[in-house]
């Protein structure tokens, strides 16, 4: 029987991955130990944290990842949707709460595949891993008329942010684009080639209009209504900076993202810069 290598570990053909996140390391060995047992599956990494969980993924690249919602430092359904984005190929199974309607909108709306009660028999957990990695989708079935309706008056939510958003100037959407990526006045100074005083009055200005009081409720409000690829694939179609721009010319600065944990983002570095013009 062949395999291929996954994350420095051979993996067997046939045989399905898994990264498990739970930040209870008695439930964690547990569930490890039950899941091991089975002849197709194997654990390859355990997390008690989403951070963590994250790592774990990226490192392996695992068929499937199983999270709690409760993880520490990043809760579950930001640790999939962060996965999601880094590991597309891997799916999501969360265990949360009976009859949780919060926490099943926010786990299919971060990409999960798959979402189960705490407390359901372990059964239910293996089949749900080989479902999803079949391309299944599970939403226990009590509570897809509640997610619906909840997913239903979010798009309406999400038009109404997008409105806000088309307001907004160029220049405006551009700063909103980088603030989803956590990224601070110099950071975006560099990016845009003004200066870190005009960027901090854009950012100023942007709070304003989205009717928010910080940065960190600025990228929230980004990612909770979707509007992230919208918002780069607006900046990508922007028009050059221009010399009249404040602070353009200003010598190049080390990009350096502010706190936020899991809102600080590799993506700065895909961002092209245009060059500034010549004269």
């Amino acid at each position: 029987m062949g395999g291929k290598l996954r994350g420095g570990i051979v993996a067997t053909e046939g045989v399905l991955s898994i990264v498990l996140g739970d930040r209870h390391p008695l439930f964690q060995e547990a569930v490890r130990s039950v899941l091991e047992g089975e002849p197709k599956l194997r654990v390859l990494a355990t997390a008690g944290d989403g951070n963590r969980a994250v790592a774990e993924a990226e490192r392996h690249r695992p068929d499937v990842a199983l999270l709690s919602a409760n993880l520490q430092h990043c809760d579950g359904f930001s640790a999939t949707a962060l996965i999601r984005s880094r590991v597309p190929t891997c799916r999501v199974v969360i265990l949360a709460g009976n009859r949780d309607n919060v926490a099943l909108a926010r786990s299919v709306e971060a990409g999960a595949s798959g979402y189960l009660p705490e407390d359901c028999p372990l059964t239910e957990v293996i089949a749900a891993i080989h479902a999803v990695h079949r391309g299944d989708v599970l939403i226990p079935p009590n509570m897809l008329g509640d997610l619906i309706e909840r997913l239903a008056g979010r798009h309406s939510g999400r038009e109404q942010a997008r409105r806000i958003v088309s307001s907004l100037t160029r220049r405006e959407r551009e700063i909103l684009a980088l603030l989803a990526h956590g990224a601070d006045n110099d950071a975006m100074a560099e990016e845009l080639y003004i200066s870190p005083q005009t960027a901090r009055t854009h950012v100023q200005n942007v709070l304003a209009k989205l009717g928010v009081h910080s940065r960190l409720e600025a990228a929230t409000f980004v990612n909770r209504h979707g509007l992230r690829e919208e918002l780069e694939e607006a900046k990508r179609h922007s028009r050059p900076p221009n010399l009249l721009d404040a602070g353009a010319g200003f010598p190049h600065r080390q990009h350096r993202a502010s706190p936020g944990g899991s809102l600080q983002g590799k993506a700065l570095g895909r961002v092209k810069r245009t060059a500034p013009a010549t004269t």
